[in-house]
């Protein structure tokens, strides 16, 4: 070897030559095989809208780290407090801990004939992409939203997350009206740097179909998926395949306790190779939704984890 070959070779060494997938040259010293996923827990596992344990953003934080977890996805509707002291002091406990505050998860709807209400929505949404971006958070969970004639939640859960459209409006309607509002809120996302993750969370994004079309339809690397692991309730594996790829975020549902609502069997290791196949390498982040006790299902559910995306 030359002094110039040397040279050459310790340089890439050093530096850590790129891969294809974005892998560098270190990864390739320990066998070529990528690190691990990060494992976050959502402040939902510690509460699943029950009124016992709603607890405040930075207790959750704490029981993240106790238990092991890399980070946390903050549940916005879960904050009681908005001002910037109150999201400053988040952060601080957050970096206090070592923990990545690495997803924010929101609620919107844009399947709605009233402009009026859409507009309020799409104002909503860029105002959780300033929260995001103050809070030091990359990515929020957004939501098509559903026609809203379902009686309640527990209903819609009944009916397996269908709904009936509104009278004299078509599935048609309501892929326009979400396509358009949430690129309405591209500009928001560009200038936050933060990426909207649009979520199977029932409504028009029930299956993986819908999400990919809305997603096809905006064409931004602004608007990708977050894949939730517990809202597929038919071919669930089939469609984590085909939302795989445009998955920035990765929620994980576990049901220890038996589920809220209903509970899914789910193979994290098969889910694991799914994820490995389309390169995802972001964070797989827990909702615990079952009824058991959080202080015994949460650590359980981590250890699986853990064990599954190692």
């Amino acid at each position: 070897m030359n002094r110039r070959e040397l040279l050459t070779s310790s340089l890439a060494v050093a530096a850590g030559s790129v891969l294809p997938g974005g892998f560098v040259g270190a990864a390739e010293s320990s066998g070529g095989k990528p690190r691990p996923n990060r494992i976050a827990t959502s402040t939902y596992s510690y509460w699943r809208f029950n009124d016992e344990s709603k607890l405040p953003i930075e207790k959750c934080i704490e029981l993240a780290a106790d238990a092991g977890f890399d980070g946390v996805e903050v549940l916005h509707i879960q904050m009681t407090d908005e001002s910037n002291a109150a999201l400053m002091k988040i952060k601080q406990r957050a970096f206090s801990l070592g923990m990545d505050l690495c997803g924010f998860s929101t609620h919107q709807s844009f399947i709605s004939p009233d402009p009026e209400f859409r507009k309020k929505n799409v104002e909503h949404t860029k105002k959780c992409i300033e929260l995001a971006y103050r809070l030091g958070i990359p990515t929020i969970r957004v939501n098509t939203g559903r026609w809203g004639t379902s009686k309640n939640f527990d209903v819609l859960m009944a009916n397996k997350g269908i709904e009936p459209r509104l009278e004299g409006y078509t599935d048609d309607d309501g892929f326009k009206w979400a396509i358009d509002g949430l690129t309405d809120c591209l500009a928001k996302a560009e200038e936050c740097g933060v990426v909207m993750g649009l979520e199977n969370h029932w409504g028009l994004g029930r299956d993986a179909a819908g999400v990919i079309k809305i997603i096809k339809a905006v064409n931004s690397p602004w608007l990708r998926a977050t894949l939730d692991t517990g809202n597929f309730l038919e071919n669930q594996y089939a469609q984590y395949e085909a939302m795989a790829p445009y998955a920035a975020f990765v929620q994980a549902k576990t049901y220890g306790g038996d589920g809220k609502w209903y509970t899914l069997e789910i193979d994290y290791d098969r889910v694991a190779q799914i994820l490995r196949k389309a390169n995802y390498r972001g964070y797989i982040s827990l909702e615990f939704e079952g009824k058991g006790d959080y202080e015994v299902e949460v650590p359980k559910s981590l250890a699986m984890l853990r064990k599954a995306f190692a």
